[in-house]
């Protein structure tokens, strides 16, 4: 990270940006508007697990789009190369890519997000120059990043995961709730500690009190589990 400029951190407003595309030019902000969004880097075109990755995501589309949640790709090529390595994920992967992937071969959005790779001295173009890490962004509509995950160039990402998170993030934007480890959409919540117990009650019927600190209640909106 630039030493003049601070440090993305969750809760932070996401750098707005003009960016070329393989769906046209956008603005970053503009682009999410009043959605979600999720922004994840790639170090190169044609590498094995970005080939994997992208074929992920086009599966998962309808799952983003369900959510409210633009993806948008960045790699740290230009526009023709990206052209062309969508042919062969769709055709490796039996999908059709229909999300936008950033061109960003003079890493500007790179360094702008901090992803450049300066661990791996391997992950190196031809002219010395880092690609980036496997980074993930999670944006609300605000524009405020309220999730983020570095992965090494070599290992490929959970997307249950970040759609987990997703869930997660939205239902307690609405409820007054957390998640425990491991929660799953439809899993019982938490009850959040801002909550008193006459709050509870009301807004949470049937909670249970396991510590004064730990309640649970039925994920809003789910019915109440059956024996």
């Amino acid at each position: 990270m630039s030493p003049d400029r601070n440090p993305l951190r969750l809760g932070s407003i996401a750098p707005n940006f003009d960016a070329e595309t393989t769906q046209g030019p956008i603005k970053f902000h503009d682009f999410i508007g009043n959605s979600w969004a999720i922004l994840f880097s790639h170090p190169a075109d044609f590498t094995p697990v970005c080939t994997t990755e992208l074929g992920v995501v086009a599966r998962l589309q309808p799952k983003f789009d369900e959510r409210n949640v633009k993806v948008i790709g960045l790699s740290a090529n230009g526009l023709e190369s990206h052209e062309a390595w969508i042919k062969d994920i769709n055709e490796v992967n039996n999908v059709e890519v229909k999300f936008p992937i950033i061109a960003d071969a003079d890493r500007k959005i790179s360094t702008l997000y901090d992803m450049l790779d300066y661990q791996d001295l391997t992950n190196l173009d031809a002219k010395g120059i880092p690609f980036t890490v496997r980074s993930v962004f999670i944006i609300d509509p605000k524009k405020t990043i309220r999730l983020t995950l570095s992965y090494p160039a070599s290992t490929g990402r959970n997307f249950d995961e970040i759609l987990r998170v997703v869930d997660s993030l939205q239902l307690g934007d609405k409820n007054r709730i957390t998640t425990p480890a491991n929660w799953k959409h439809g899993d019982d919540v938490i009850v959040h500690p801002s909550v008193s117990n006459e709050e509870a009650a009301t807004l949470f019927p049937g909670f249970k009190t396991v510590k004064p600190y730990l309640r649970f209640a039925t994920q809003p909106g789910t019915q109440p589990a059956t024996a």
